[in-house]
């Protein structure tokens, strides 16, 4: 199954408003207690490839890596979830442990959480 961090493609379609839709990558962001046992649903959040500077805490750059074509930005303030049948396999990339620390702290700033 997936670990929290891996970035994998999948499928938004259906997009609504200002939802980001289409296939497209996507970082696994739920805890791996819910990964491993096989959970129904993946909370993730949604990555763009439509670059926009200077929009801390609502995106986390990432340099193009390993299948990961082309630098991203992820996009902190779209937390969703998703059902694992849209999420397509063959895994893209896997942030380091800093930077989910680092999206993790953005994350939290969004929802008010205490840093």
């Amino acid at each position: 199954m997936f670990q929290k961090g891996e970035i994998y493609l999948a499928k938004l379609n259906l997009k609504k408003g200002n939802e980001v839709g289409k296939i497209r990558p996507v970082l696994i962001y739920q805890t791996n207690i819910l990964n491993e046992c096989e959970h129904p649903t993946t909370i993730i959040l949604p990555i763009s490839t439509v670059l926009i500077d200077d929009t801390y805490p609502l995106r986390y750059r990432i340099s193009k890596r390993d299948n990961l074509e082309k630098t991203s930005d992820i996009l902190c303030d779209q937390i969703r979830a998703l059902d694992n049948q849209r999420i397509l396999e063959g895994l893209l990339t896997k942030l380091s442990y800093k930077e989910m620390l680092e999206i993790d702290k953005q994350v939290k700033l969004l929802l008010d959480i205490e840093v």
